[in-house]
C-alpha cells in the first residue's frame, strides 16, 4: 500500500472533501437567506437553513465579513460561468436566456447592497471587489444581449453596462422597502427591451 491510500491519507482527503461540501452548502444557504432576509440576517438562520452548526459555520467564516465577501465571490463565480441546459430540457432562446441571467443578477444585486456596510472601513477592499464586478460580469452581459438582439428578440441600441446600471438602480429599493418587488420591476424593464415576434402572413401554416 502506497502512502498516498494509507488509512490516514484517505481520512485526510474524506476530511477535506467534506469541509469544502460544507463551505460550498453555507454559501449557497447565505445567497438564499440573505436575498430572502437581508444581509443582516441572523448566522443562526444561515446556519439552519445549511443544516449545519453555529460551531461549522464559524470554523469557515469566522467573521460576518468573511461570510458576505465569500457569498459576493461565490455569486460573482455563478454569474461569470456558462449555465449549461439541463438534460432533458429545451434549450433556452436568447432572450430567455438573458432574462433568466438578469434575473440571478437582480438577486446577485440585493446581496451585494449591503457589502459596503459588511466591510465597514475596508473601503479599498470594497472597491477591489467593485472592480472584479464589473470587469468580470460586463462581458458576459455583453454576449446574451448581442445573441438576443442578433436573433431579433430585443432592441440593438442598448449597451450591457448601462442595462447593468439599470438593474442596478431598480435593486436600490430592496434594501430600504420590505415590500417592494425588485424582481417584477427588473421584468417590466426586460419587457420594455424585447421586440415583439414578427405576425405571422396569411400564406404561412399555423
Amino acid at each position: 500500500m502506497s502512502s498516498a491510500d494509507s488509512p490516514q491519507a484517505v481520512a485526510g482527503r474524506r476530511k477535506r472533501s467534506d469541509a469544502r461540501r460544507n463551505a460550498q452548502t453555507l454559501l449557497d444557504a447565505a445567497a438564499a437567506v440573505f436575498v430572502r432576509a437581508g444581509i443582516d440576517a441572523p448566522v443562526r438562520d444561515i446556519a439552519a437553513e445549511a443544516g449545519v452548526g453555529m460551531g461549522t459555520l464559524y470554523r469557515h467564516f469566522p467573521t460576518r465579513s468573511d461570510l458576505v465577501v465569500a457569498v459576493f465571490r461565490h455569486q460573482l463565480d455563478a454569474l461569470a460561468a456558462p449555465q449549461p441546459t439541463a438534460p432533458g430540457r429545451t434549450p433556452e432562446t436568447p432572450f430567455e436566456a438573458l432574462r433568466s441571467w438578469v434575473a440571478r443578477f437582480t438577486d446577485f444585486l440585493v446581496t451585494k447592497h449591503g457589502l459596503a456596510e459588511a466591510l465597514q472601513s475596508d473601503q479599498a477592499g470594497y472597491e477591489s471587489l467593485h472592480a472584479e464586478f464589473v470587469d468580470r460580469l460586463v462581458p458576459v452581459l455583453d454576449q446574451l444581449l448581442r445573441a438576443s438582439a442578433d436573433a431579433g428578440q430585443t432592441r440593438t441600441d442598448v449597451r450591457p453596462l448601462d442595462l447593468m446600471i439599470a438593474v442596478g438602480n431598480l435593486c436600490i429599493g430592496a434594501g430600504t422597502f420590505p415590500d417592494y418587488r425588485a424582481r417584477h420591476m427588473v421584468d417590466v424593464l426586460l419587457a420594455g427591451l424585447a421586440r415583439p415576434a414578427p405576425a405571422r402572413t396569411g400564406s404561412e401554416p399555423a
